[in-house]
């Protein structure tokens, strides 16, 4: 019996890569040269895309797969995805829901810590010696501050939880309000930012929420505000992030995710109130395997006729 071909759209770990191996006929799409030519040859025969969710699919490529059936997203965003067009051809889309919420909300604490209690600066202080001459300065506290959550699901609820611990106040801002939360709502988010210490970006990327942190949030954040990024770098406005902090409006940034990433805009390498991360709200051992143990089980329920496990 011949193995389903599914097409792989970058490298996974090699573990996962050799666990699909057993089961499919893998064309590695990263690899292939003359990509025209391979769609040209092979694109009928291709049944799933297996794909992570910085690389994506195009809808260009999807039309060259005819008899395309699924789509497995290693990650939770899909904004790399021509989902319109999947939904069009009724093409289930898969992510890895429910397993990375945790450690992206950690993160999201390590950042908010990091660049509040300037943790990255101290630990240069302390290498450079100049501990031996001079103090740091005193930093602002997290305990007991308010916390603007800029979405509510999965990891903005788990950050939540975070905050309570922290005593903070929690307020957030969602297309809608929530019923089952019960935290303080704000109907745009500039109300949420005015009333915010830590504003943190943790909802979907994509065409409906680009730029949504805008100039005008950062401004209402205000002077004593610090913004972070464990969403997508497109949340954000980011020529306004990077003259907003370059005036010092607001008091800093930490920040996993970035436009264009990992060639990021070197200008954010001269800022001293920003910390940055390589984006790995979800790089932790166990979370890296449930993600990789829930592709394999999506495409395996699919071709066992059974449908998708965590569709969007």
């Amino acid at each position: 019996m011949l193995k389903p071909q599914i097409l792989v759209m970058g490298p996974y770990a090699d573990a996962l890569m050799a666990e699909l191996e057993t089961a499919y006929d893998l064309h590695r799409y990263w690899l292939i040269e003359d990509k025209p030519a391979f769609l040209k040859s092979y694109g009928d025969k291709i049944k799933a895309i297996a794909t992570r969710g910085d690389v994506g699919a195009s809808g260009e490529l999807m039309q060259a797969l005819p008899n395309l059936e699924f789509i497995a997203v290693f990650g939770v965003g899909v904004d790399a995805i021509d989902v319109v067009g999947a939904k069009a051809r009724n093409i289930p889309v898969t992510i890895t829901s429910g397993v990375l919420h945790e450690d992206v909300a950690d993160l999201a604490f390590a950042l908010m810590l990091g660049i509040a209690r300037q943790i990255p600066a101290g630990d240069q202080f302390v290498r450079s010696g100049q501990w031996k001459t001079t103090g740091m300065p005193v930093l602002p506290r997290l305990h007991g501050k308010r916390i603007g959550i800029l979405g509510m699901g999965q990891i903005g609820q788990a950050i939540a939880k975070r905050a309570e611990g922290f005593a903070m106040t929690i307020h957030y801002h969602t297309r809608n309000k929530r019923d089952d939360v019960n935290y303080h709502y704000h109907a745009t988010p500039a109300a949420l930012a005015q009333n915010s210490d830590f504003l943190v970006a943790a909802l979907a990327g994509g065409k409906a929420t680009a730029g949504i942190v805008s100039a005008d949030v950062l401004k209402a954040l205000g002077a004593k505000g610090y913004f972070i990024n464990i969403a997508r770098g497109s949340v954000v406005d980011e020529q306004a992030l990077i003259e907003t902090l370059q005036k010092k409006q607001i008091a800093g940034a930490a920040l996993d995710v970035f436009l264009n990433e990992p060639k990021i805009d070197e200008r954010f390498f001269t800022l001293e109130n920003a910390v940055l991360h390589p984006h790995q709200g979800s790089a932790t051992h166990e979370t890296r395997k449930a993600m990789a143990d829930l592709v394999v089980a999506n495409l395996a329920s699919h071709f066992a006729g059974k449908g998708p496990l965590t569709p969007i």
